[in-house]
């Protein structure tokens, strides 16, 4: 989850209007008003809430008094309701728990976010609210409510990392990085390190600190040995590249020089999730500029021990490299989606090559998982399919044909793809297929409750689809998180 504070604005309240305009066009939702007088609720228009911010917000000091933050959660991690409390939270920590404030939710893009607004004048003195190192100020609030409302502790996650068992300080800033820390070296000796997370300083370490032993047993390394030559032949070792420009893409435009860009780049594969997913060993290779990787690191979280790669197996053995690269955001969509078997991957594939012909995709860059959208969001994306059928004006859903002839819906906003007849139930599926008979009367499901037919038939299908035999690390999975 992110946080991102908005220039300040003047005291017309531009930020009214924008979120106003975005419920106008059922892209957005008031879920809060708090702290306004009575005459002022959910029934009032933009124009009476602007009145009002304006009204209390006159200083001859402060000539840009709005405050307009967004908090935006990965995809749907967090409901509507969730980022109303989070946004609640938020304020109070950041001093504006007492201000009158709205917050729209937004459900315009594949990221679920909230928008709140509110005056930078206090209402009770008419002073401007202290917005010193504002930033960073927001990002210590985020990571306060998150540690209250979901036990994410980032100290306490830190103090689990540097108890790993490693054999140099280079495998220490290893794990760091890839447990999404910065580092900073100190110049003056090159053996201490500043650790940051969004901005916040974290810890302060030195060489000098850390031991460095990572002795296993050899009882962990032959059975991570043979985890590796097992799991290769299940899922495809196939390696590709992903290609990360969004922190050029976020920069000023008098910045930006395409010519220039080198992104952040990491490799990936199939089999390398599965491994990461299902027993806790992640793999991070190592490369120079755009070059293919030299060598990699591997992290065993079953027992905090990094080790360096090729004393468990040559690099080359496990896997195979290839010239294929992938967008990150796009990769990152894609992780969301649910292939549960290979017909499924086979048509999402087809629609992304349709979508996307710029990219060089292939079916070993879709991996197959059996993530499952809860029902509110099944339930979004059946009204949306419906509606698309109905009107054909829905941009973020697609219908696709098989090359057995089935046809699957894709929603490629909410990252879901399906069989369209398990989606809207057989009666609407017949009539889709055969539109002379919407005028006819076909026989009413008895269940009494459609949605939940819905949902039942689309278990069974993808459990059917998936083969009697089940994924074998689907138990190590069960595993792990029983003993969590």
């Amino acid at each position: 989850m992110i946080v991102k504070l908005m220039k300040p604005a003047g005291a017309n309240f531009p930020g009214v209007d924008y979120n106003d305009k975005k419920i106008d066009k059922g892209k957005g939702e008031l879920t809060l008003m708090k702290n306004f007088p009575s005459f002022i609720n959910e029934n009032s228009n933009k124009q009476q809430v602007r009145d009002y911010l304006k009204a209390i917000s006159k200083s001859n000091k402060v000539q840009k008094p709005q405050f307009h933050a967004v908090i935006s959660t990965k995809f749907q991690d967090h409901s509507k309701e969730e980022l109303t409390r989070i946004s609640t939270d938020f304020m109070a920590q950041m001093g504006y728990g007492q201000q009158p404030y709205i917050a729209v939710f937004h459900k315009d893009t594949e990221n679920n976010h909230i928008h709140i607004v509110s005056t930078r004048v206090d209402k009770q003195t008419g002073k401007k609210i202290d917005d010193s190192y504002e930033k960073l100020k927001a990002q210590k609030a985020l990571a306060h409510v998150m540690e209250k409302c979901y036990g994410i502790n980032e100290e306490e996650k830190l103090n689990q990392l540097l108890n790993y068992k490693i054999g140099s300080f280079q495998q220490l800033k290893i794990l760091l990085n890839r447990n999404g820390y910065q580092l900073t070296e100190n110049t003056n000796d090159g053996k201490s390190i500043t650790i940051s997370k969004n901005g916040i300083v974290q810890r302060r370490i030195s060489a000098d600190q850390s031991v460095f032993s990572n002795k296993e047993s050899e009882k962990r390394i032959r059975q991570i040995r043979a985890i590796f030559s097992k799991y290769k032949q299940l899922y495809s070792n196939k390696m590709f590249r992903v290609d990360d420009y969004r922190k050029q893409e976020a920069m000023l435009p008098e910045e930006k020089h395409k010519d220039l860009w080198k992104p952040e780049i990491e490799f990936e594969s199939e089999l390398q999730k599965k491994l990461r997913d299902a027993f806790g060993i992640d793999i991070v290779f190592h490369h120079k500029d755009d070059r293919m990787p030299f060598g990699y690191t591997l992290i065993d979280h079953k027992t905090a021990t990094v080790h360096k790669g090729s004393e468990i197996m040559k690099m080359g053995d496990l896997f195979e490299f290839t010239s294929a690269t992938m967008d990150k955001r796009l990769f990152e969509q894609l992780q969301d989606y649910g292939i549960p078997n290979a017909g499924t991957r086979t048509v999402l594939l087809k629609y992304l090559k349709e979508r996307y012909p710029e990219n060089e995709l292939s079916d070993f860059m879709l991996f197959e998982n059996k993530k499952l959208k809860n029902k509110e969001l099944f339930n979004a994306i059946r009204s949306d399919t419906k509606e698309y059928l109905k009107s054909q004006r829905k941009d973020d859903v697609s219908l696709v044909r098989s090359d057995e002839g089935k046809y699957y819906a894709i929603h490629s906003r909410l990252h879901f793809v399906g069989e369209l007849q398990t989606l809207i139930g057989e009666k609407q599926y017949q009539q889709f297929l055969n539109p002379e008979l919407k005028n006819e009367k076909l026989p009413e499901n008895n269940t009494g409750n459609e949605l939940k037919q819905v949902i039942n038939e689309m278990l069974f299908e993808w459990m059917k689809s998936s083969g009697t035999a089940k994924d074998p690390s689907e138990n190590e999975l069960k595993k792990r998180r029983k003993k969590r």
